[in-house]
């Protein structure tokens, strides 16, 4: 079968190889459809592997083709998403169904091969059925759709606050559509790309701010504004979002920036007066593993509450990977969800 491997960063490649042989408690895979996340994108062109010829790939859904011993309850045929978190289930954290915490965890495209392949073995516990109203593409941006959850929630999102999302990739574009479920009266989305405000505002946006041309603060000087997910990673917008947030109110960092964090004298001010909660947000994952972040995400896609189509900015064959990476790297497309395809 084909697979991308990553040998150093900036070094892809499609290659031939072995399709895996499943072990007890495992099933076997065929890829209908896998995402680039954004943390890939690092990964593949400034961090490297864990080690050398890993298969990249971790937001996917396919169809199980062979099931070892020991997986009941799953059968060849089925439908599936998967959640690509290993945890030990013995430390501190997974003791307390904190599992994006776990102190030694294994995952699934970054630490062991992943799904830019034909077929990926999956343990079982790490198995999502996707219901037949769900497509294979959107079942391969579950994941996204659990972050952008995982963050709300973090920031303790309630019915009739104010929401503003940063960042349109896909986790924000799925946050903006989550704080509307979740009860937001106004959901604001900021960005510098005219195309992705235009789709936040598609997938119900109240308003929506160009932060390039338009000073966020000003704009939204009059608006007490509960909860602020940045999924950007931004220094400029985590400074912007603690200076927008109102009095008790609630910032979430979900975007991962490899940064230093500097807040002005202003938004320090701004932090101490209004005594603003200043909250991480990590991964997906709640007791029961994976998590009530997956299903819930799996039951608003199925019930059409979420919409998925608009997120999808390009699609690819296997083939083209490497050179997609590379569009990536010379900022040569503007895009929000990239679907790889690996069938041949």
């Amino acid at each position: 079968m084909k697979a991308v491997k990553l040998y150093e960063p900036g070094n892809l490649k499609v290659e031939q190889v072995d399709k895996p042989e499943i072990s007890a408690g495992e099933v076997l895979i065929q890829v209908k459809a896998v995402g680039i996340c954004g943390s890939d994108i690092p990964r593949a062109l400034v961090k490297g592997a864990y080690h050398k010829g890993l298969t990249l790939g971790h937001e996917f859904a396919g169809e199980i083709v062979e099931c070892g011993p020991d997986t009941e309850g799953w059968a060849v045929g089925d439908r599936v998403t998967i959640a690509p978190l290993v945890p030990c289930m013995e430390c501190e954290y997974c003791n307390q169904g904190k599992y994006g915490l776990c102190d030694t965890y294994n995952y699934y495209g970054s630490r062991t091969d992943g799904a830019m392949a034909k077929y990926i073995k999956v343990h079982k516990d790490n198995l999502l059925m996707l219901p037949d109203s769900i497509s294979y593409d959107a079942g391969a941006m579950v994941d996204p759709a659990a972050n952008a959850v995982h963050g709300l929630w973090r920031g303790s999102l309630k019915e009739g606050d104010t929401a503003v999302i940063i960042g349109l990739g896909a986790i924000g574009l799925f946050a903006v559509q989550f704080a509307r479920e979740m009860g937001a009266k106004e959901v604001i989305a900021m960005d510098i790309f005219e195309e992705k405000l235009v789709i936040a505002k598609q997938l119900g946006a109240d308003r929506v701010i160009d932060s390039k041309s338009v000073d966020p603060i000003e704009a939204l000087a009059g608006t007490k504004v509960n909860v602020v997910l940045d999924t950007s990673g931004s220094p400029i917008a985590q400074n912007q979002a603690v200076s927008i947030t109102g009095k008790m109110g609630r910032v979430v960092f979900l975007g991962i920036s490899n940064q230093e964090l500097t807040l002005s004298a202003k938004a320090i001010d701004k932090l101490l007066r209004n005594e603003i909660g200043i909250h991480g947000s990590w991964n997906s994952f709640s007791d029961p593993f994976p998590g009530r972040e997956w299903e819930y995400a799996i039951e608003c896609m199925a019930q059409g509450k979420i919409q998925t189509e608009p997120i999808v900015s390009h699609r690819f064959q296997i083939d083209e990977t490497p050179a997609v990476f590379e569009k990536i790297k010379n900022r040569e497309i503007v895009f929000n969800k990239i679907l790889i395809y690996p069938e041949e």
